[in-house]
């Protein structure tokens, strides 16, 4: 290679590394920002460092870590707030480009999802209703709290319980949940609550077919069928049908 020609190659890196740098924007830039953002277009360096990329001790010049969610960067009430609850304060590090990638220009700037419960404290991602809005459905109606014990954190479908494993709501059986389960606990259940499950109801029927453990009773029994008496492991105990 000619001497004149590595020239030519080394004059046009330098070009090239200058123009990054002083229009970063135009060379560099991996698309529009977002509107909120809009006037900044030009002004890389206002969140990016040199050569490391998006830091979020820039982002906190502008985005008081107490104001996001309530006021804006003026100062002023945001009219329209993302959430009911402001929940960056809550957050256990102060990492924003965790979850945002504010360049909207091109599809895989955008991150769909990042968003994950573990960054919060421990109390606020028990709190889910803080937050999210409880489903208008009939059953979620009548449940208030304990999202957890249907729900993971990582996905709201598919809930992690079927009530038919333990009991299906058939017939009679197809109540309000505060029916058998009590003070919104639903880790735990009563069979007491209606009329004819009286406690001597159930020890005296019990002892007569020789039955002395009757504490827990869906470990038998797992419909409104009173013949269909299951035992650990899905097979009957008692009083089988052929």
């Amino acid at each position: 290679m000619s001497r004149l020609l590595k020239l030519i190659l080394a004059a046009n890196l330098i070009v090239l590394a200058v123009l990054v740098f002083v229009y970063p924007n135009l060379m560099v830039g991996p698309g529009k920002l977002i509107p909120g953002h809009k006037q900044l277009e030009t002004d890389c360096f206002a969140c990016h460092a040199p050569l490391t990329g998006a830091d979020s001790a820039r982002c906190v010049v502008c985005h008081k870590k107490a104001d996001i969610g309530v006021l804006g960067t003026t100062g002023q009430p945001i009219a329209k707030p993302l959430t009911t609850t402001p929940f960056h304060q809550k957050l256990l590090n102060q990492d924003c480009v965790a979850c945002h990638s504010d360049h909207a220009g091109v599809k895989r700037f955008r991150p769909q999802g990042h968003f994950k419960h573990e960054l919060l404290e421990a109390k606020t991602r028990a709190e889910c209703l803080s937050c999210h809005k409880s489903p208008k459905d009939s059953l979620h109606q009548q449940i208030t709290g304990n999202c957890s014990q249907c729900h993971s954190q990582e996905k709201w479908l598919p809930a992690t319980f079927d009530h038919n494993k333990y009991f299906e709501l058939d017939r009679d059986h197809n109540a309000r949940c505060v029916t058998c389960h009590l003070v919104n606990d639903y880790s735990r259940y009563t069979c007491y609550g209606c009329h004819e499950h009286t406690l001597d109801n159930i020890r005296r029927k019990h002892v007569k077919e020789g039955i002395r453990k009757f504490d827990d009773c869906v470990e038998c029994h797992r419909n409104a069928d009173e013949d269909d008496i299951r035992g650990e492991g899905g097979g009957r105990k008692h009083g089988d049908r052929d």
